[in-house]
């Protein structure tokens, strides 16, 4: 990760927030972009982009232009950034379908667009998208979040054959992710099997990475320990 150039979107996330730290720490600069507001000050190695709304394809563009100009390359684009609904097909609402493909869908493929032609310059361009195991197989009420997911993964797929030889386009697919959130939504649990975002972070670093060459088009498991 030394010197690489990295957008986290969705970055001020319990795992947006452990990519970049992890990324950081590691050498890499980065770009965070999220919808809450960002009060921290630009330093050399990070920037925070707040207030952007990624499903609106006019923002994530300035947003994305504005880190790339900032450090004048562009090397990796991660996009963390989406949400979550439970909601059964027959009772729930059609505005949820709606919200959770462009929470999901519309962010990854606004903030991919974007940054394509800047990743495209970079020796090791590399987008990396969270989809998730739950749109393998959509169990009761995860129609519209898996759907939407499903969506994530086939964007992947045609991303990565488009750009081929140019940018790797892979996705990781997690089960249940060990956040304060999930824990106060599913108290009984068992937290010990739940993928923590320090897993998950290593697996998108690595997809970033220069090690990650090779690797394009993947959907990529996280599970935990199961």
């Amino acid at each position: 990760m030394q010197g690489k150039v990295l957008i986290v979107t969705g970055v001020l996330g319990a795992l947006g927030k452990m990519v970049a730290e992890v990324a950081r720490a590691r050498g890499a600069r980065i770009a965070g972009i999220d919808y809450a507001p960002s009060q921290m000050p630009a330093t050399a190695d990070r920037i925070e982009i707040g207030g952007v709304d990624l499903t609106d394809a006019a923002q994530a563009k300035t947003a994305v232009d504005t880190a790339a100009q900032h450090f004048g390359k562009l090397d990796a684009l991660i996009n963390v950034a989406g949400g979550f609904a439970f909601e059964t097909v027959g009772d729930g609402d059609i505005k949820t379908w709606q919200r959770m493909y462009a929470l999901n869908v519309l962010t990854a493929l606004n903030t991919s667009r974007a940054a394509l032609p800047h990743l495209a310059a970079s020796k090791a361009g590399r987008i990396v998208n969270i989809g998730a195991m739950g749109a393998l197989h959509a169990g009761g009420g995860m129609g519209p979040y898996a759907a939407s997911k499903a969506g994530v993964h086939r964007l992947t797929e045609a991303l990565a054959n488009e750009w081929k030889g140019k940018v790797t386009v892979n996705a990781v697919l997690p089960s249940i992710i060990d956040t304060k959130a999930n824990r106060a939504d599913m108290p009984k649990a068992d937290f010990s099997k739940w993928v923590t975002p320090q897993e998950l972070a290593e697996v998108i670093l690595f997809l970033a990475s220069d090690a990650a060459s090779g690797v394009t088009g993947a959907l990529i498991p996280v599970s935990g320990r199961v």
